[in-house]
């Protein structure tokens, strides 16, 4: 018996000691840190925890795992700042919120998710929904559905008729008078409770709609709709509750205001002049351009009754002007980090934003970088992601193909590991 014993317990004892790890085979590695790819490396991996990177493909254990990538390019899980997992665009789905219940919302968001983790987008920043996007983060951290690690936003906040108004284009008898519960706000002490309350609702951060916006049942795209002291008072109260501020912001006015009063980002920027940029640089404050999102509407304004009148001479006139607003502030030197405004588009297609991106003059390893470490910087999570590194989270993607050749190959995404489990292979 006493033999016995101590045989389980040397069993254990070995067990303990050596943990099974996976050993990541890299024929190319873009580890989010260093500015060339590198060669022949293998990233070990103990539960969720990159342990080690080293040089050639070690191997150990019998019991270790061996994923061989020495075919591919690998890199850190990608991040997408501007995502809306609760839809998607189509012909005609403004009816969409007159048909569908929360419960409908959370079978498509599931799905959405889990299309977004497999094009190898492991975080995402989701910046405006109904509050469904807080259940579904809550359901991917608890295992029920498949799906990237999601920051949100909640639902965004908006002044009356602004961006986010969720009754803009109801008729009146149905509009009412949506107060802070429902994001909408008027005045500094409704800013503060709009804050509030979605960390009540359970938010991660704030968005707010700064200027008019391309989809909204309104006739100006770009025009301010806070007051810098509103916006001063989201910024001064979300700090107060560890919340970061992202502003919807088209017009250049509303972009300057937004970043005097202390916003964390700027959403799509598109009409941000000379000014604008070097407040933003002042600041410190991050640009998250949404390339693919201007294109992708402007192409859809022009389809037959693909969207409402009132939505269609904004969509050709903001749309185009993306691209170029980018390039001149990758130029100029504004931080920028990646984001898409999936939904807009159809999910599973954010890779094109890079394409984009070197298009208008951003070299591939910043890109990737924009969609990695500085993504990760801009959610304050820099020490546990963004990068193939020691004591990081086993966020690791591969693609086939070089990226730094041909950005197209990132839509060719043939592995995905988010916190050390395997999703795709």
């Amino acid at each position: 018996m006493r033999k016995l014993t101590a045989l389980i317990v040397l069993t254990l004892c070995v067990g303990l000691a050596h943990a099974q790890k996976t050993f990541i085979w890299c024929g190319v590695l873009i580890d989010g840190v260093s500015n060339q790819p590198l060669k022949d490396k293998t990233i070990i991996i103990e539960k969720n925890m990159i342990t080690e990177v080293r040089d050639g493909y070690a191997t150990g254990a019998k019991e270790d795992k061996v994923i061989d990538l020495k075919t591919k390019t690998v890199m850190p899980g990608l991040m997408d700042m501007h995502v809306h997992l609760e839809s998607e665009t189509k012909k005609g789905g403004y009816a969409d919120r007159f048909t569908q219940n929360p419960e409908d919302v959370a079978f498509q968001a599931a799905k959405y998710a889990q299309t977004t983790l497999m094009s190898g987008f492991t975080t995402v920043r989701d910046l405006g929904g109904s509050g469904v996007n807080i259940a579904l983060r809550n359901a991917v951290n608890k295992g029920l559905t498949v799906g990237p690690r999601i920051y949100t936003a909640g639902k965004a906040i908006a002044t009356t008729g602004g961006h986010a108004d969720p009754t803009n284009g109801y008729r009146k008898d149905m509009m009412g008078d949506p107060g802070p519960d429902r994001g909408v706000v008027n005045g500094v002490e409704d800013c503060k409770k709009a804050v509030r309350q979605r960390y009540k609702d359970g938010s991660d951060l704030i968005k707010i709609t700064a200027t008019g916006g391309v989809l909204s049942l309104a006739k100006n795209g770009s025009n301010p709709q806070f007051t810098e002291e509103e916006i001063r008072a989201v910024v001064e109260t979300a700090k107060d509750y560890g919340f970061t501020v992202a502003a919807h912001a088209h017009g250049a006015e509303g972009i300057k205001r937004a970043v005097r009063a202390g916003v964390t980002s700027i959403e799509h920027g598109t009409y941000m002049d000379d000014e604008a940029m070097q407040l933003m640089k002042q600041q410190g404050t991050w640009y998250v351009p949404t390339i693919i999102a201007g294109k992708s509407t402007a192409d859809s304004a022009k389809i037959p009754g693909y969207f409402a009148d009132v939505v269609v001479p904004k969509a050709l006139e903001v749309g185009p002007h993306i691209q170029a607003t980018f390039g001149k502030a990758y130029k100029a030197g504004v931080k920028i980090a990646f984001g898409t405004d999936a939904g807009v588009y159809q999910h599973g297609q954010n890779y094109l934003e890079f394409v984009y991106m070197t298009e208008a003059g951003m070299p591939p390893m910043e890109a990737i970088k924009a969609a990695t470490v500085s993504a990760a910087t801009l959610l304050g999570i820099e020490d546990k992601l963004g990068s193939i590194q020691k004591d990081k989270l086993a966020d690791v993607i591969a693609v086939d193909g070089d990226p730094l050749k041909d950005m197209h190959v990132m839509k060719n995404v043939v592995f995905v590991m988010k916190d050390g489990k395997i999703y795709k292979q």
